[in-house]
């Protein structure tokens, strides 16, 4: 049986509470979009990463984000989130919710998750709560912003997650309204499953000097 220091190749970099997370959840080996991706992260670069769903992609960038709001141990601001994760869809944003959860059981990091299809009250108690990451959905965010709830003035991570999709769904306009709002001085990461047209072009508006990691998906 492994031990949580028995974990392999990059895990090695990470802090010993976020080292037990993974081991628990039963990984000792990075997948190779971890393995190319979290190196990178840590340094702060932003990135660009052309991979689908199923690959650990989102241990990939939940990791370094975990580690970076580890070691720097701010309290969280009420309706100000200091890292923002935008996903396509609720079902995306609860997984990228669980995964936080998982990796940062050992943490004190908070987080919370908001989408559309459901009361807001609850969202909106939990974002005036203050949580150091926010998951969420376009349509919700820019509705909680709207209405004064949610300030995205001290994010410092911004992760787009699936950005190919975001595009099909039409949630262009969406998207520039956020990233309008966000500091110019970021960490910002873009992830999509395929590179070409309005993706990339959305990713040159998003990104400076990025590090870019393509990882095939393995069952085509």
């Amino acid at each position: 049986m492994k031990k949580e220091n028995d974990l392999n190749g990059v895990f090695g970099q990470l802090l010993p509470e976020l080292g037990r997370a993974v081991s628990e959840a039963g990984y000792h080996t990075p997948s190779p979009i971890q393995e190319q991706s979290i190196p990178s992260l840590l340094k702060g670069r932003d990135m660009i990463g052309c991979a689908q769903t199923g690959t650990g992609k989102t241990a990939a960038f939940a990791l370094p984000i975990l580690q970076y709001l580890a070691i720097g141990k701010k309290q969280p601001v009420s309706g100000k989130p200091r890292v923002l994760i935008l996903a396509p869809t609720r079902e995306l944003a609860a997984q990228i919710g669980d995964s936080i959860a998982k990796y940062g059981t050992h943490t004190k990091t908070t987080h919370t998750v908001i989408f559309g299809g459901v009361g807001q009250n609850p969202q909106v108690k939990a974002v005036r709560r203050g949580v150091h990451v926010l998951v969420a959905t376009p349509g919700r965010l820019i509705d909680l912003m709207n209405q004064g709830h949610v300030n995205l003035s001290g994010v410092e991570i911004f992760v787009l997650d699936e950005a190919d999709r975001m595009l099909d769904m039409g949630f262009i306009h969406d998207i520039k309204k956020v990233i309008a709002k966000l500091p110019k001085k970021r960490q910002s990461l873009f992830y999509s499953a395929t590179m070409e047209g309005k993706v990339v072009e959305l990713a040159r508006t998003l990104v400076h000097d990025p590090a870019y990691v393509t990882i095939a998906p393995e069952n085509p």
